[in-house]
């Protein structure tokens, strides 16, 4: 059971130079999102290579992606995921995300979506009005993020004047854009729990390489 391996797995500090910031190498680090001054938490993990390269081989079929309600004591729905090799490994890790997110939350239903992206969909950073978002990168890099001593929060949204995150004094002298590593599975406070939370952002995507 998922809930034992919680209770169970030994989770590492949070990142010293990132505050309020959690990692761990096991799935049990992920409920360090619980603590209020936590606001990122994520494990990291070997990849599977059947899955990024199912989807390098599908990507084009599976267009704008898939996304799907998925409650939480039923089996995963058909996500009509094109036929290839890896299919069946990107099936399973997608019902095991399903259920890590729901038992570690207790919640009713997940709504699932699987994007993928020749461009960032969310280029400049940004707060998410949600709840807590687990977020998972098959392929390519990962969700990226600052923190507030590096960040002028008056320069979110329209306070940018139109001009790239680089260049409208929302990144202040010395910031660095940390991310969240491939593969590794991640959650992140939204302002709908955490008030001031974590801007973010999707990272820039190297010609090509489908996300």
């Amino acid at each position: 059971m998922l809930q034992a391996t919680l209770t169970e797995d030994v989770v590492s500090p949070p990142d010293a130079d990132a505050p309020h910031t959690a990692t761990s190498t096991s799935v049990g680090g992920l409920v360090r999102i619980f603590e209020p001054g936590v606001q990122i938490a994520w494990f990291e993990r070997a990849p599977v290579p059947a899955i990024p390269e199912y989807l390098q081989a599908v990507a084009r079929r599976l267009a704008s992606g898939r996304s799907r309600v998925v409650h939480a004591d039923d089996e995963l729905p058909d996500l009509e995921l094109p036929d290839d090799a890896g299919k069946d490994a990107l099936f399973a890790e997608i019902g095991w995300l399903t259920r890590v997110y729901t038992d570690l939350l207790g919640c009713p239903s997940v709504g699932l979506r699987i994007e993928v992206l020749d461009r960032p969909m969310c280029p400049r950073f940004h707060v998410d009005c949600t709840g807590i978002r687990l977020v998972c990168t098959w392929s390519g890099p990962g969700t990226e993020w600052l923190h507030d001593g590096w960040a002028d929060r008056s320069r979110l949204g329209p306070g940018s004047r139109g001009l790239a995150d680089e260049h409208s004094g929302l990144m202040l002298p010395g910031a660095e854009v940390r991310s969240i590593p491939t593969f590794a599975v991640g959650l992140l406070k939204g302002a709908a729990v955490a008030g001031q939370c974590r801007p973010r952002r999707d990272p820039p995507l190297a010609a090509g390489l489908p996300l």
